[in-house]
């Protein structure tokens, strides 16, 4: 495998990681727009318009756009968060140029009002289904409280009256200050001809307008705290908790991730002994969300109501002997193996490939080849992870949960 990058006099970043062995190839146009650079008023903006893609260009109408994708056979998707937009497909290596183009040409919708009125009511039902369904928005409140004025509280989806309220001029507005292509990448990944790549991007994205799409760096001042939201309908009881932890260029992310897998993988961590095995528990786990300035680790359990306050603290106590007692050596040896046995899995995957090498360019990170990003895991120490458990601390923490309870209380020592 070769990695190989050229940029475009307009700023558009080529990206791929060139596999002669692979059966498929994989591209996919990520953004760095999400949640965190809207305004209020223009909240989810970045979603609905990633809705807004799939409607047409000036070259394509809706229905071409997915008969197109059809003919090349194509898996393909996107996505939006709180920090980027991505746009991918995986095809056949003969579909390269088309494909590429194809993904170009959406990276340029048409954004008509026609569309961007029925697109609405669409956004609009997804928010109230998503309210509808478990943990009922709890993902979003959490959010919200835990990072209180700065901008990655904002939610995803928006809110009704957000969308309801949005413009197509606000819409197009919004694109023309975050599409710029120096904002933007072409990854690819699997049996990719790499110089083709770079003459179908000049050709396709070469005449883009170039302009400035800075995005601003907040301090985040992390709140704590328990609160409740009342599901008097639900048949389970959801705990989320959210605590501080390192952003996306930080040096002891690698160990806050193995830390994370100690006590909360979904298999022979001590949340799965504790919570799942004990039959406390239906879901249980931990994970580490990090982003462009700040972090989080989110830790979540799913349970019986009559069990929510047994395991709120049984959560306490497991966080304490974690920083209190440490963790053993086997403990370390077993997570880094199953880390690095994931990432060997998935490197197998060519869309996974396309997606490693597009996040690495999102956090401005130097590419990493597969074998590395295991080898940094391998060297990680007990003492890196003891360091990391002293430096966020999880029992320091934003708490909701969500349910029929209403009389919970934050978790206590066991």
């Amino acid at each position: 495998m070769e990695y190989r990058q050229h940029r475009l006099e307009n700023g558009l970043e080529i990206l791929a990681e060139c596999n002669d062995q692979a059966y498929t190839s994989a591209f996919g146009f990520f953004v760095k727009t999400g949640a965190r650079d809207e305004t209020a008023e223009l909240g989810g903006v970045s979603h609905f318009l990633e809705h807004m893609v799939f409607k047409g260009t000036p070259n394509l109408t809706a229905e071409q756009v997915n008969l197109r994708l059809d003919e090349m056979g194509s898996s393909s998707n996107a996505r939006t968060g709180e920090e980027s937009t991505i746009y991918h497909a995986t095809v056949l290596p003969e579909f390269q140029t088309p494909m590429v183009e194809l993904l170009s040409d959406l990276m340029r919708p048409s954004l008509r009002s026609e569309d961007f009125e029925m697109e609405k009511q669409v956004i609009v039902e997804e928010i109230n289904m998503y309210r509808d369904q478990p943990p009922y928005g709890g993902h979003e409140k959490i959010m919200e409280e835990f990072f209180g004025p700065h901008p990655l509280s904002q939610s995803v989806l928006g809110t009704v009256d957000s969308v309801s309220n949005m413009t197509p001029d606000g819409m197009r507005s919004y694109f023309q200050q975050r599409y710029s292509p120096g904002n933007m990448a072409l990854a690819a990944a699997g049996q990719v001809d790499f110089e083709q790549l770079v003459d179908d991007a000049e050709r396709f994205c070469g005449a883009w307008e170039s302009f400035a799409a800075p995005r601003q760096s907040y301090e985040a001042k992390h709140s704590t705290g328990f609160d409740q939201i009342v599901k008097e309908n639900s048949h389970q009881q959801y705990i989320l908790q959210l605590a501080a932890g390192p952003c996306a260029s930080d040096d002891d992310r690698f160990a806050t991730r193995v830390m994370s897998a100690i006590l909360g993988d979904d298999g022979g961590s001590r949340m799965y002994w504790d919570f799942l095995d004990s039959g406390m528990a239906e879901s249980a786990g931990m994970g580490v969300y990090e982003y462009f300035d700040t972090g989080a680790i989110m830790t979540y359990i799913c349970c019986a109501p009559e069990q929510a306050q047994a395991n709120l603290d049984r959560l306490y106590a497991l966080q304490q002997k974690a920083v209190e007692g440490g963790i053993t050596q086997k403990e370390l040896e077993l997570a880094k193996r199953k880390i690095a046995a994931h990432i060997v899995l998935a490197s197998e995957r060519t869309g996974s490939r396309m997606f490693s090498v597009g996040a690495q360019w999102l956090v401005d990170q130097p590419f990493k080849t597969t074998k590395e990003i295991a080898e940094v895991y391998e060297a990680i120490t007990l003492d890196q992870v003891t360091e990391a458990l002293h430096k966020y601390p999880l029992a320091r923490s934003t708490t909701l949960v969500v349910g029929p309870c209403n009389d919970l209380k934050p978790g206590l020592s066991v």
